[in-house]
């Protein structure tokens, strides 16, 4: 966290009320895990804050239309603590990840699980899925320590609009342990989504939370992030990716569900694709 300090919130809008979490409320019961690593290392000048930081419409009156989508049951979103993390090429990460319909004392739990355990790996952004759970939740915090910053969590979440203009970054995930490499991504998103009582908002990112947001994001689509690397930056970690291959083969049992030698490159938008 050496450059945390490097880090500043501004005062939010009373309106991201229902979507920013009190850290003094979080509960510690158990342990969780994340991908982005802290400020440390995630933060760079071109990433620097600029007011206003997010800009969230809250849209009370309006709901989601569920129509043809699949909602989570009460066993998809059961779990244990404390939660583990879940490594490339577990096909979990791959796996679609369904909508949240009900909002109840569990899923704050599962929240405050997640909060848990991305600050125990000095992490600033979760999805459920690199936790086990195939739902659309994630968490995060860009300044990436209890008690600083804003935590946000974000429900069912949904891509309106993005920058034209993308930008190159060095990102890591645990999901793929001691792997970092560049991604390009557009500078600015504008979501949808609804808070952890089920309100729904919209709001504006930039800058470093946009980055965390579209990390998780794609991690709710199905989308690794070396999907989004350029062969010549994939080729610089191939053989890291080889060896979580066979990581899992050895812990396992079974083959591997993909491997990077023979992968196809997937087709990935620009931005989010169908969002």
């Amino acid at each position: 966290m050496a450059f945390a300090s490097c880090l500043h919130s501004p005062c939010l809008p009373n309106a991201l009320l229902p979507v920013l979490r009190s850290c003094s409320a979080l509960s510690t019961s158990a342990s969780h895990l994340h991908q982005f690593r802290s400020p440390s290392w995630f933060f760079s000048s071109s990433y620097q804050f600029k007011l206003p930081l997010m800009q969230v419409q809250v849209q009370a009156k309006r709901r989601f239309s569920f129509k043809g989508e699949e909602i989570a049951s009460p066993a998809d979103l059961s779990f244990e603590v404390p939660l583990k993390i879940v490594e490339y090429p577990n096909p979990i990460l791959r796996a679609k990840n369904k909508l949240i319909g009900t909002f109840d004392d569990n899923l704050k739990n599962l929240a405050d699980e997640m909060f848990d355990v991305m600050y125990k790996t000095d992490g600033i952004g979760l999805s459920a899925p690199q936790v086990g759970i195939n739902v659309q939740l994630m968490v995060f915090n860009p300044v990436g320590e209890r008690g600083k910053g804003e935590e946000i969590v974000l429900v069912n979440p949904r891509v309106n609009k993005y920058s034209k203009n993308l930008v190159l970054f060095n990102e890591g995930c645990l999901s793929f342990p001691q792997i970092y490499a560049d991604v390009e991504r557009p500078e600015s998103v504008k979501i949808d989504a609804q808070d952890i009582t089920g309100a729904r908002f919209m709001i504006n990112l930039s800058g470093l939370p946009a980055r965390v947001f579209q990390h998780e994001f794609d991690h709710l689509q199905g989308t690794l992030f070396f999907d989004r690397m350029t062969e010549e930056v994939l080729d610089s970690i191939r053989a890291n990716l080889q060896d979580l291959e066979r990581k899992y083969e050895d812990r396992t049992g079974f083959p591997s569900p993909e491997r990077i030698e023979t992968r196809k490159r997937r087709k990935v938008a620009a931005g989010f694709g169908n969002s």
